[in-house]
């Protein structure tokens, strides 16, 4: 019985040391098994699986939403890529460079999931961050190519602080869309019904604070406004700290009437100019 749990216990630190290499076993003229890395005369060789499975991708959607052969359809976390043509929704600058740059980093890969708080959007989507089998981290890579910006949705939090990184080389380098011109940043006093659709890029001064049940609302003049869900200010500064400092944010603007308000969900939507 020792010996089979040595024996168990020396298989998984091998494992553990090699993590998916090879790993080959072999018994001696007493019939005391061996086991390496390295391929030697008469090993047998060991199918290793890891603790997670591979998938491979049936179709890619857009930039950041993929559909697997097994019939799920991934959202990719923390990140938005721009719209390509589809039914009730219009291109976007930038849209199709980002689905061709996926198509072609998964043509002939296999995937795994890495899963955060949430595991379905309210679409029902599969909310994921993926990784090939040779482990490059998508969604990290849309965003250091300026293809994708950071869409961080609390509770959803993993990675944030590396493509937070991510995204700050490729801003610093103007790659992708942050060389585009469909995505400069527009002063608040700017917007106007025709010009607020999409992704935005806002800047202003902010003015003046005020509160409700739900949210805090940051003001940027008499007609725009940012809002912080109560529910995830801790992962903000105190936010009379903005007041009277000049700021980007970024992200989708509801309008009403004459009057424009975003809702910034984590810290990385708003940036201090």
């Amino acid at each position: 019985m020792l010996y089979a749990l040595l024996k168990s216990l020396v298989l998984m630190l091998a494992i553990s040391a090699v993590y998916a290499e090879e790993i080959y076993r072999w018994q001696d003229e007493n019939g005391k098994f061996y086991f390496s890395d390295k391929r030697r005369e008469g090993a047998e060789r060991l199918t290793i699986k890891p603790g997670y499975s591979y998938h491979r991708i049936q179709y890619v959607y857009d930039g950041d939403t993929v559909k697997l052969v097994d019939g799920r359809k991934i959202r990719l976390l923390g990140i938005n890529t721009p719209e390509v043509e589809g039914r009730n929704k219009n291109a976007e600058a930038g849209g199709e460079e980002a689905k061709r740059w996926l198509t072609h980093a998964l043509k002939g890969k296999r995937v795994r999931l890495v899963h955060d708080s949430e595991q379905k959007d309210k679409y029902g989507r599969t909310l994921a961050h993926l990784f090939t089998e040779d482990g490059l981290h998508l969604n990290l890579e849309l965003v250091r190519l300026g293809l994708a910006a950071l869409s961080i949705f609390p509770p959803n939090l993993r990675y944030s602080d590396e493509l937070l990184r991510a995204q700050t080389e490729a801003e610093k380098n103007s790659r992708g869309i942050w060389r585009r011109p469909e995505y400069r940043i527009k002063p608040a006093p700017s917007l106007r019904a025709g010009n607020h659709r999409g992704w935005q890029r806002i800047s202003g001064r902010v003015k003046k604070i005020r509160t409700t049940r739900k949210y805090v609302y940051l003001t940027l003049g008499e007609r725009v406004d940012f809002r912080i869900e109560r529910a995830n200010l801790a992962l903000f500064p105190n936010p009379s700290s903005y007041v009277g400092k000049e700021v980007e944010i970024r992200g989708w603007l509801n309008r009403s009437k004459k009057h424009f308000s975003m809702l910034i969900r984590h810290p990385s939507s708003v940036k201090m100019l």
